[in-house]
């Protein structure tokens, strides 16, 4: 399933809470991206088509793992959660974020989704935690002091 409009009241994961739940450094980061996904509503939470192919080349890359288990990795988790398909409209977005606030073309590619898609939150321990762009505030999840956003919403999600 894919996600062409926007989904107000959604978040949005990025490639390192993938990485870490399918256990890449480690099982003290798997242990906390397991835990953090078992709190995440599936049908609020969404995944950048771009943090799909970021986890696609660490798990071949750095976790050694065959194309084919990769490639089942990436159905299980497109299965899991909707997907935020990449427009022109997001390529655009990137390049301004890229330009204007420094951000990589790929890390940009996904908060631009997330945007585009309606997104609140990102959660990504690699990106500027707390940084805001039309409307989507990055939260690093695995920190100690969660952002306020963030804890909102895992309250929110432990409640229901």
């Amino acid at each position: 399933m894919s996600v062409p409009f926007r989904r107000v009241g959604t978040l949005a994961l990025d490639t390192n809470v993938l990485v870490y739940a399918e256990g890449i450094n480690g099982a003290v980061k798997k242990e906390a991206a397991l835990a953090l996904l078992t709190r995440l509503r599936p049908e609020t939470t969404l995944i950048p088509v771009q943090t799909l192919g970021e986890l696609y080349s660490v798990l071949v890359g750095k976790g050694g793992r065959a194309p084919k288990d990769a490639h089942q990795a990436l159905l299980g988790w497109g299965d899991a959660y909707p997907l935020i398909e990449s427009s022109p409209a997001v390529m655009l977005g990137a390049a301004d974020l890229a330009v204007h606030h420094q951000f990589t073309i790929w890390d940009a590619l996904i908060l631009a989704a997330a945007a585009e898609a309606g997104c609140r939150l990102l959660l990504s321990e690699d990106l500027q935690d707390g940084f805001t762009w039309s409307g989507v505030t990055i939260a690093n999840p695995f920190a100690t002091d969660l952002h306020p956003l963030l804890e909102a919403w895992l309250e929110r999600a432990d409640s229901n």
